[in-house]
């Protein structure tokens, strides 16, 4: 059984046209993280803000194992080329709905046209720009008239007594297949990471930020520092460390005090703490003269 916060998410959540997301079951929570980093945890200890604060530093310092101990178990609807995309992140448990035992709907994924775009020039995987009108119409009025044809050749192979494993052969990646997916935190962050950016194709998007919805309820401390420390975080290269350091060391040179603008940065942002320290630190090391 669900937690009571949790329940709404027990019905289908529509995605695309024919797709959903629809929460099982899950084990674990924000607790079971701090409890798992302190090993063990006795009843009555002083938790609320040091809780959420040794689990916000976990996330910081990149302590994964924790989030481990969480796992959520869902049922997903999708078109066939967005589970070939999601499949990618192999650290998880699945079992998908099989067409050698069972015989496919007739559902096919149709975008939107709003959603049907041009090729994008600087993206390879991406889409862009103004498709025209009647290009939008040709494509979908294509899309649907292939699938349905696709679909009345399945359904003569099957009726001509031709295998279920061979007669499928006939369906476009389009046609809609599901899947009861398990999965860590841990890993479930990563994929989070990942299939939210705006790189990502539009389609698997929106499977991810209703998943999103679902964690920030069930562990919303961790989901809180996954935004703070991951999500909504940039990582640097040395050569962007260089490059930093050298427009830091022309504010320095022009006369601009280190330790007053390290200071207006800490507190501008607002942290406290161990975070603070570690943050001043941080920017410390950055004022310094590149060293290359």
């Amino acid at each position: 059984m669900l937690p009571t916060n949790l329940e709404q998410f027990s019905q289908p959540i529509p995605i695309l046209d024919h797709g959903y997301v629809m929460l099982l079951d899950v084990m674990g929570d924000d607790d079971a993280i701090v409890q798992s980093a302190r090993v063990s945890y006795a009843e009555g200890t002083q938790r609320s803000q040091d809780d959420r604060h040794l689990l916000r530093y976990l996330m910081r310092h990149r302590h994964t194992s924790p989030f481990e101990q969480c796992r959520i178990r869902l049922e997903v609807k999708l078109p066939i080329f967005v589970e070939r995309q999601w499949v990618r992140h192999r650290m998880a448990s699945l079992n998908e709905q099989s067409a050698r035992y069972s015989v496919l709907p007739n559902e096919f994924y149709i975008p939107n046209q709003e959603d049907v775009r041009a090729q994008a020039t600087t993206n390879r995987q991406g889409r862009e720009g103004d498709l025209g009108e009647d290009s939008v119409d040709d494509y979908i009025q294509g899309l649907q008239h292939t699938c349905s044809e696709a679909y009345e050749t399945y359904e003569g192979f099957l009726k001509a007594g031709v295998t279920r494993e061979l007669a499928r052969c006939a369906l476009p990646v389009n046609v809609y297949t599901k899947k009861v997916w398990a999965q860590d935190l841990h890993n479930l962050f990563h994929f989070l990471s990942l299939r939210m950016d705006s790189h990502a194709q539009q389609e698997i998007r929106e499977y991810a930020n209703a998943i999103a919805e679902i964690v920030k309820v069930w562990v919303p401390w961790a989901w809180e520092a996954f935004e703070d420390y991951r999500l909504k975080a940039m990582y640097l290269s040395k050569f962007e460390v260089l490059a930093l350091q050298h427009v830091l060391s022309r504010l320095t040179a022009e006369g601009y005090k280190t330790d007053a603008l390290i200071r207006g940065a800490v507190a501008a942002v607002g942290v406290t703490g161990r975070e603070k320290t570690e943050l001043t630190a941080k920017l410390e090391g950055l004022f310094q003269p590149p060293s290359e």
